[in-house]
């Protein structure tokens, strides 16, 4: 789990705010009477934006595009949000912990992205340097199922709109198609590139498009943890740039210290091409597509020709 003794205090916080969140009154919809769905960061609210359209109501908790949705910690009117949400929205994995403990007594119904991937995505790579990875997002399919899946909650609970909510599914999953293809793109032309992330941010999406993330395994483990990576592997992942044995270095802009600037400054020098990822949409953005789509750009302008 990301940022351990942050998520037990997060998970805390949310316990205590529960008894407060139990009392807030029914699940009735939104005060226009439009459902409501509720979601931890602005990346799922984009997604259930793209399906609700504007029949239904979404509330994103997290919207800042410079912290760390890891380090967030919901307030008791967050919390009452997701309970008396009438479809919640996570990522799970523990990724966003606050939604999977406060979900548990909503009287709506919960959408756990990671939930999703791992129960109907058997023969997908889940994998990031052999552990589960919980960067749900990343995982093009696995957000198309998600937003069909919420297209199906919310036409049960209005019908009268049930064909928009399917139709707007539909409609951006045909998206999502267009960004897969971009990704084949790349992996005609560069499979098997290597690459280095200062986390495995991205790794569905970088597998997908056919390139190897070659950072060590324990510089992005300690990374992830909010850690110090050790000595070895910090040498190990700067002489990958100095060497230019990578052709782009992926860096998350949403997880930086010391260890990750110094990095990229590296990179830098070593005239080893940067691209800047993110957790959550930056300013100014409220597609998910589009988020993507220039990310991708990104990377396939970064990459040799």
């Amino acid at each position: 789990m990301k940022r351990a003794v942050l998520a037990l205090t997060t998970a805390l916080a949310v316990g205590g705010a529960l008894t407060l969140a139990g009392c807030s009154g029914d699940n009735s919809g939104s005060s226009d009477g439009k459902p409501t769905v509720v979601t931890s960061t602005n990346v799922w609210g984009a997604v259930a934006s793209a399906v609700a359209g504007d029949k239904a109501s979404v509330t994103v908790l997290f919207n800042d595009p410079t912290g760390d949705p890891h380090e967030f910690e919901p307030s008791a009117a967050d919390s009452a949000k997701v309970v008396d949400a009438d479809v919640v929205l996570m990522n799970g994995g523990h990724y966003d912990e606050y939604m999977e403990k406060a979900s548990q007594n909503t009287k709506g119904s919960v959408i756990n992205a990671f939930d999703t991937m791992t129960g109907h995505h058997e023969d997908t790579d889940h994998s990031a340097h052999g552990e589960t990875n919980e960067h749900v997002f990343y995982n093009l399919p696995v957000v198309g199922q998600v937003a069909t899946e919420l297209a199906d909650d919310l036409a049960e609970k209005d019908e009268a709109n049930a064909a928009t909510y399917r139709d707007n599914a539909k409609a951006f999953n045909e998206k999502i198609d267009g960004l897969r293809g971009s990704l084949a793109d790349i992996k005609k032309a560069h499979d098997g590139t290597k690459v280095a992330q200062t986390e495995p941010l991205a790794a569905y999406l970088l597998t997908e498009a056919g390139l190897r993330d070659v950072a060590p395994e324990g510089f992005t483990a300690a990374v992830e943890e909010g850690q110090s990576p050790s000595a070895a592997d910090r040498a190990a992942m700067e002489d990958l740039l100095r060497k230019r044995e990578v052709q782009v270095f992926i860096y998350n802009t949403q997880a930086v210290d010391a260890v990750t600037e110094a990095l990229l400054s590296i990179a830098k020098s070593a005239n080893v091409p940067v691209v800047e990822f993110t957790e959550t949409l930056p300013a100014g953005q409220n597609s998910y597509i589009d988020w993507q789509q220039k990310q991708i750009a990104a990377l396939a302008s970064a990459l040799p020709a």
